[in-house]
């Protein structure tokens, strides 16, 4: 068995990017974010756009990215894994840096992380997108189906997807093993996918508890 998990609204309590745009970004960004909800621009595109509109210094984004929330039961759900031989790895259309700082902030920088990057400095800052996938379905900066296609060898693993939003959609049709909530639950409704539903990780280590005990577990899931 091997976990994948999305960043922003799963293992933390808001969109990290988001946040950090509404706080210190040139108001323009909304306007790029309604060309991408419109479809006129890819998510890649539009996170590429948006990350050059932040001009705080290092200090003042370091600030922000302290006050954002972890889930209340990702540091306990990370601990249980690591007690069964479990493997976590993170796969998010975010920014590598922004996770690191709040892993580290909660003793977590262990974990495996594939996200974008950024580069430069104040009034100069620019997205370095090493995953995107030319044909990804979902036009993200990282490709999640290829990520977790590469770390899991010839398909041997179970593959356990937790997310919740927009880019997840590809991969969680891959998952042996899916936990959704909010805009990804209405995906997998939608397409008739079973799901774990899931509101923080505490409810994510019971149900791999229980399933790992062998178990009955219905995991055809309702919406939220």
């Amino acid at each position: 068995m091997h976990v994948f998990c999305d960043f922003d609204g799963t293992i933390t309590r808001c969109d990290t990017t988001d946040y950090v745009l509404a706080r210190l970004a040139r108001p323009e960004w909304e306007a790029v974010e309604a060309e991408w909800n419109a479809g006129r621009i890819t998510a890649a595109a539009c996170m590429r756009r948006q990350v050059g509109m932040i001009e705080a210094t290092n200090a003042e984004l370091e600030t922000v990215l302290d006050s954002v929330e972890l889930d209340p039961g990702f540091v306990g759900f990370v601990e249980w894994c690591e007690a069964e031989g479990i493997p976590v790895s993170i796969v998010s259309d975010g920014v590598r840096q922004f996770i690191d700082r709040i892993l580290s902030r909660h003793g977590l920088q262990r974990l495996p992380v594939v996200a974008n990057r950024l580069a430069g400095g104040p009034k100069r800052r620019r997205l370095e997108q090493p995953w995107m996938r030319e044909g990804c379905a979902a036009g993200s900066g990282v490709c999640k189906c290829a990520v977790a296609a590469q770390n899991r060898p010839e398909g041997r693993e179970t593959m356990v997807f937790v997310g919740d939003g927009r880019s997840d959609f590809c991969v969680s049709g891959r998952a042996d093993i899916l936990f959704a909530k909010s805009k990804l639950a209405d995906y997998a409704t939608s397409r008739g996918r079973p799901y774990i539903a899931f509101d923080t990780f505490e409810d994510v280590t019971r149900a791999l508890a229980d399933l790992a005990k062998d178990r009955p577990r219905r995991v055809l899931a309702t919406a939220n």
